[in-house]
């Protein structure tokens, strides 16, 4: 950095269970290198020792020594109230994602091992915790709050959070310097497994689609997004469900997995194409409930110059992009299909040239963003 070409890249798979899954990506004068291996990593410490000897290694490695590593980023998905900026993690700072452990207990468990062996490993390293609801504390009070009695809110902190906060970051610099208007109003929407969107004003969250957790707002891969509330005093008081059944129902076994077996777009989309009308439905309520949020949002910002798709889906789904844009025409939102059919990693303008509103897809990076966060406040921080 401030360069913005990696030097590498990778993933692990399957932490903890047999045949652990590793890809390693080395970058060398424009050429790519990959390195694939399975083996079995007993837990997450096993396989940052992994990435160490990848990263070392004589041939591919692209350091000497873990010593070389300034600063280590750290995707941390709650940080409640308490974190409105990226943060060097201290004794104060773990014992605060600890307390947040509750309020995201899929996650920052999870994120705050990876703190805890990269301590380990990469001892001259600065750790830095960049979170994933900081986007999102920009919302004023009439937003994150509920209709719930003050106490809620004041003793247990039970309000609308919002995640996916560093991709829509992300794509919102994208998109203000694209449409060259930092004030501009637009509505980011990340559509991967997990769904979410964003209403923005001169850059800054004023209202997004998941609440104090991430199962609420759009149709996802496997969670259910809005449903009625009595629907679960229903599953439990009817049906005979306990509360961890009804939770793995809404968060695991919902959404388009729950509607047509799949949770993958990809295989919907094949059986949509082989005349499947669960399929068919399911993407036709995916669809709708983004449009519902699109109409809100758009109220919401008083007005609209554009809309981002970003995310796995949202940047590779055609069809779910054009269902999406259909009918909005009196938002002047109105999609080119020429321009839609076509596939690129850049940034790129999908709209007619009559549409009011700018249609743009633009490929997240928040790998970048972390690094982009980190270096900022190294930055600063050298700066005092």
């Amino acid at each position: 950095m401030p360069v913005e070409q990696p030097v590498c890249s990778g993933m692990i798979e399957r932490i903890g269970l047999e045949n652990s899954l590793i890809k390693h990506i080395s970058f060398f004068n424009s050429e790519e290198k990959t390195i694939e291996r399975t083996l079995d990593l007993a837990d997450h410490e096993a396989g940052l020792q992994e990435v160490l000897k990848l990263l070392t290694d004589e041939e591919t490695g692209v350091i000497k020594n873990p010593e070389e590593i300034y600063a280590v980023g750290h995707r941390v998905v709650h940080g409640g109230e308490a974190f409105s900026v990226t943060a060097f993690i201290t004794e104060e700072v773990k014992d605060k994602i600890r307390q947040l452990f509750p309020l995201a207990p899929l996650h920052n468990p999870a994120n705050y091992m990876g703190i805890v062996v990269a301590e380990r490993i990469f001892t001259a390293a600065k750790q830095i915790a960049v979170f994933d609801t900081a986007f999102h504390q920009t919302m004023p009070e009439k937003a994150f709050r509920y209709a719930l009695p003050k106490s809620f809110y004041i003793n247990q902190k039970i309000r609308a959070y919002g995640f996916h906060g560093t991709s829509h970051k992300y794509v919102t610099e994208k998109a203000l310097k694209y449409l060259n208007n930092p004030l501009a109003k637009i509505i980011t929407i990340h559509l991967g497994n997990g769904c979410s969107m964003a209403a923005v004003q001169d850059g800054k969250c004023i209202d997004t689609s998941m609440g104090f957790g991430p199962l609420s707002g759009l149709i996802m891969g496997t969670r259910s997004g809005d449903i009625d509330p009595s629907i679960v005093f229903h599953l439990i008081n009817q049906l005979g469900y306990d509360p961890e059944q009804v939770n793995t129902l809404l968060n695991k076994r919902s959404g388009m997995l729950g509607m047509t077996g799949f949770s993958d777009m990809r295989d919907i989309e094949n059986s949509i194409n082989e005349g499947n009308e669960d399929s068919e439905l399911a993407s036709e309520l995916y669809a709708y409930r983004i449009q519902k949020y699109i109409g809100a949002y758009a109220a919401a910002l008083n007005g609209l110059d554009a809309i981002v798709f970003t995310a796995g889906v949202g940047e590779n789904d055609i069809s779910m992009r054009q269902r999406v844009c259909d009918n909005l025409d009196f938002l002047g939102i109105v999609a080119d299909a020429d321009k839609n059919n076509i596939r690129s990693r850049e940034i790129r303008e999908i709209s007619k040239e009559t549409s009011r509103v700018k249609i743009l897809v633009i490929p997240t990076n928040e790998e970048l963003e972390i690094a982009r966060q980190c270096v900022e406040l190294l930055v600063a921080d050298a700066q005092g």
